[in-house]
């Protein structure tokens, strides 16, 4: 009677754990990357939306002169030299899940979850007289 061996041998198993944590030692410092990049991605992403907004914002007081407010998808928005103040900026946007804002001059949006949230930010300067405001992305601690 001939005897048939079923299953793996132990040096076969050995040889199988080995490289699975020789591939893990290589993909994990991959995906801790991965997410360093998403929240800077997010971060400039933020920071785009809220040139945007302030432009349109913008767009809207240039229709009606000298207006203090303008009405953004049913939000009343406060103006600073046509532009949206350090207050109501937040309100311009449509979404900013993610971050957690602080209102003031600069109002300030920092990301949830980042190395060093105050290194991983976006601020807005309302505008001065006659300008323009300063919308700045901060990505060295995300």
């Amino acid at each position: 009677m001939i005897k048939v061996n079923k299953g793996f041998t132990l040096i076969e198993l050995v040889v199988v754990i080995s490289i699975l944590a020789i591939l893990a030692a290589f993909a994990i410092p991959r995906f801790v990357s991965l997410e360093v990049e998403a929240r800077v991605a997010a971060t400039e992403s933020l920071a785009g939306a809220v040139r945007s907004a302030s432009a349109l914002a913008h767009a809207k007081s240039l229709v009606t002169p000298g207006a203090a407010t303008v009405n953004m998808e049913g939000t009343i928005v406060t103006l600073q030299n046509g532009y949206p103040d350090g207050t109501d900026v937040e309100v311009t946007l449509a979404d900013d899940s993610g971050f957690s804002f602080t209102a003031g001059n600069p109002a300030v949006w920092t990301k949830d979850g980042a190395t060093t949230p105050a290194n991983c930010s976006v601020s807005y300067t309302p505008a001065p007289a006659g300008g323009s405001p300063v919308i700045n992305s901060v990505t060295g601690g995300c």
